[in-house]
């Protein structure tokens, strides 16, 4: 789980306050976060759970639309994530990543990803897609670049899938997508199967 935590105390943002500021910042799809460097304004109480649903307060946020500009300001520095407009900077808490991939198409041999806020995405050299296994339970967790080392957790559904159209290069089986391989797991371990 990648928590905030700074010296400083949760300020009483509310998330219309927030929304307004973000609606006056953001044109179409996302934005230049990266252009954006405004004072630290503390804490907020809203977390993006592992599934992908955001919570403000405690409460699922359940206006689509509000997740989605959310979605457009959020910024990653190192292992914290920040809720950026030109005039304020929050933290927010993300138990993994901040988006879902919940779906995807296979054309042209590009694998482009569909997010649950809305983002297409083009798996490639600029879009790697990588697999992390979970040392405790050996479970793996796949991910894809978004934008800005910002990744989504490929759903459960969508990785079976992308398994089905997997193939092995060399010592790994993986994934290929605009000429890049993607390794997943050694070729070997796959063979072998469950223990």
């Amino acid at each position: 789980m990648t928590k905030t935590t700074r010296d400083h105390p949760k300020r009483p943002v509310s998330a219309e306050s927030l929304a307004a500021a973000a609606r006056v910042a953001k044109g179409r799809g996302p934005a230049p976060v990266h252009l954006w460097n405004p004072p630290f304004c503390g804490d907020i109480d809203m977390r993006i759970a592992r599934d992908g649903t955001w919570f403000y307060l405690g409460t699922p946020i359940g206006r689509p639309a509000l997740v989605r500009l959310f979605a457009g300001i959020i910024k990653r520095e190192g292992d914290a994530y920040f809720l950026v407009t030109p005039g304020e900077k929050v933290g927010i808490t993300v138990d993994d990543a901040p988006f879902v991939a919940v779906d995807f198409t296979v054309q042209a041999g590009a694998i482009t990803f569909e997010t649950n806020v809305g983002d297409s995405v083009v798996a490639g050299p600029d879009h790697p897609i990588r697999v992390a296994i979970d040392a405790a339970s050996g479970a793996p967790a796949p991910y894809v670049l978004v934008r800005a080392n910002l990744e989504a957790l490929i759903d459960r559904k969508s990785f079976y899938r992308l398994v089905e159209i997997g193939e092995t290069e060399g010592d790994w089986f993986g994934l290929r997508s605009q000429g890049a391989f993607f390794p997943l797991i050694r070729a070997r371990d796959l063979e072998q199967g469950p223990g």
